[in-house]
């Protein structure tokens, strides 16, 4: 993004961003948004009980979930969301090593934004600066009278 590009859509704050995942599966696991700079989103997830499968590791599958919720979160504020969601529609990540108990600190940043879809990439990292995860997220730009038809059982006209 260059400079004279403006990422973000309105006047954003962490606490809208935090309050809006209030009662989602990210608060119940602890994400935190943490910095919102000029082209990317920052959070943070424990690595606790909550967090790690068996062997006492972060599991993949949270870590996708992360990824998710931070490139759901930033794709967010880029539309007008009086007329717009987006949704993920299609993601994929690759586990470097593994996430040990502590904080891990993901960062999600645009490839594309474009009016109907938008890719985000998103890298995890522990607390000593070590990548354990990279993720990407494709989401779709959706208007909102498409979700409210489908939301009612009626899938409606395809969105043009």
């Amino acid at each position: 993004m260059s400079r004279s590009t403006r990422l973000w859509h309105g006047e954003l704050t962490l606490a809208a961003i935090n309050a809006s995942h209030t009662n989602t599966m990210a608060a119940h696991v602890g994400v935190v948004f943490t910095e919102l700079g000029e082209d990317f989103l920052r959070a943070t997830l424990p690595v606790d009980p909550r967090t790690i499968q068996p062997m006492g590791v972060l599991h993949g599958g949270v870590s996708m979930m992360f990824a998710e919720t931070l490139a759901a979160a930033a794709a967010h504020c880029t539309i007008d969301v009086s007329q717009y969601e987006c949704v993920v529609q299609e993601s994929n990540a690759n586990h470097l090593r593994p996430g040990l108990p502590g904080l891990v600190i993901g960062t999600a940043r645009p490839h594309h934004l474009g009016a109907r879809s938008q890719v985000w990439g998103v890298e995890i990292d522990d607390e000593r600066g070590r990548r354990i995860c990279v993720a990407r997220c494709t989401l779709s730009v959706v208007k909102l009278s498409v979700i409210k038809q489908a939301a009612a059982g009626n899938q409606g006209p395809r969105q043009e």
